[in-house]
């Protein structure tokens, strides 16, 4: 009996001694190699006025930097796993200016890197090609200058690579978008220039607008869900997109793309915005009955303006919440479901102007929602009372010279506006 208190009270003190000892991630102390390349890093940036990112990097300040370093998650064994740098967790920070240190190399066991919007100049350093861990890389909106280092292809485990909004010039490295693990890659809103290099990675999101890329559509997998290539100086038939069923999101305005398009794009199950304005695309819309009707619900956009698209418009695209139709050579009269959509609610803007329509069936009883716009102006027809919703850029002209719908009707091919 006497020896039960006794073990009792051991029980005791070594819960006692449990609970008293801190939790883990309090416990982490930085390996030294770490604290040397964070604080070299610290050395090439700076806090833009107003910012106070760095103000916590003090290596002095107990108990560790691994806990007072803004920015900065450890591993149980002390190394640096994520950095996040210039926001500190503060939306609306100004940011970081100076360059990136090759020193960022030396944290090995980086798994995420994220640079905040800044003033950050400088090139992206090749060293990091040597982080075998790293699966995010963020370094989006700053001034980033010079090519995009090819050794960021050798990172095996990458799946996030942003570097948008930069000043980066040169070709898309050729590996670069065949690193076996990538699911993201945005490249947008640079100088980039040359051919788009086949995509063998199973991308889901694939951003390169606003760049100065050119050539065809590259080959890409099946798996993309958002594609975005607008704002460039690509060229050739849409061929390659025709494949890619898992779309939602389809982004090839403002190029020189040609031909016609492709008639999956219709009945895409999953597609909720196709933008293809603003290039040389040809041919018609296809019927509804040659596809299943795309599931358009709200939120949905369709614009396939100021191409050369001809013939009679069918009812396949009836149903989209926003539709631009408008400065192609569509003729014939609009389909009643058009109509049936915007008295109902569902189209909110219908823009058809500028082509060669003959009719738009609007009986007077129908009343136009008020938050719906329909454009019609510059046709050759009437138009209905009550239509109204025309923007500035559709003229004051409400019809077409009968003159030119009468050369179009007999063949001719007329003016493109």
């Amino acid at each position: 009996m006497a020896g039960r208190p006794s073990a009792l009270a051991a029980l005791l003190l070594l819960a006692a001694l449990l609970l008293a000892r801190p939790p883990p991630s309090l416990q982490q102390r930085i390996t030294a190699a770490d604290l040397a390349a964070l604080l070299s890093v610290k050395d090439s940036l700076t806090d833009l006025p107003g910012a106070a990112f760095f103000s916590t990097w003090d290596p002095a300040a107990p108990p560790d930097p691994c806990s007072s370093f803004a920015g900065l998650t450890c591993s149980p064994s002390g190394r640096v796993s994520v950095l996040s740098l210039g926001a500190g967790g503060l939306s609306g920070s100004p940011g970081l200016a100076g360059s990136l240190s090759p020193s960022l190399a030396l944290l090995s066991d980086l798994t995420q890197l994220i640079l905040s919007p800044g003033i950050v100049t400088g090139p992206i350093p090749p060293q990091l090609g040597r982080l075998p861990g790293l699966r995010v890389l963020s370094l989006t909106n700053n001034r980033l200058t010079g090519p995009i280092p090819a050794t960021l292809a050798a990172l095996p485990w990458l799946h996030t690579l942003d570097l948008s909004g930069n000043l980066l010039t040169g070709a898309i490295p050729p590996g670069l978008p065949s690193v076996p693990g990538l699911k993201v890659l945005i490249l947008a809103s640079n100088r980039l220039s040359g051919r788009v290099p086949p995509v063998a990675a199973a991308l889901l999101h694939l951003d390169l607008r606003q760049n100065l890329l050119f050539g065809p559509v590259p080959a890409l997998p099946p798996t993309l869900r958002y594609l975005s290539l607008s704002g460039n100086a690509m060229w050739g038939p849409l061929n390659g997109i025709a494949s890619l069923s898992e779309l939602v999101y389809l982004d090839l305005s403002m190029n020189r793309f040609g031909g016609p398009i492709p008639p999956s794009l219709f009945s895409a199950p999953t597609l909720q915005s196709m933008l293809l304005q603003r290039n040389n695309l040809s041919g018609g819309v296809p019927p509804a009955s040659s596809a299943a009707a795309a599931a358009y619900g709200p939120g949905s956009v369709v614009d396939l303006s100021h191409n050369a698209l001809t013939g009679e418009l069918s009812a396949v695209l009836a149903g989209v919440e926003s539709l631009y139709l408008n400065n192609n050579r569509l003729t014939g009269s609009v389909p009643e479901e058009y109509a049936k959509s915007v008295s109902e609610g569902r189209t909110r803007t219908l823009y058809l102007q500028h082509n060669y329509l003959s009719g738009f069936p609007w009986d007077r009883g129908m009343a136009v929602p008020d938050a719906a716009a329909v454009c019609l102006s510059y046709n050759c027809m009437a138009l209905p009372m009550g239509l109204e919703g025309c923007p500035a850029s559709a003229g004051t002209q409400p019809s077409r010279p009968a003159s030119q719908c009468s050369a179009f009707s007999r063949g001719g091919a007329g003016p493109r506006d």
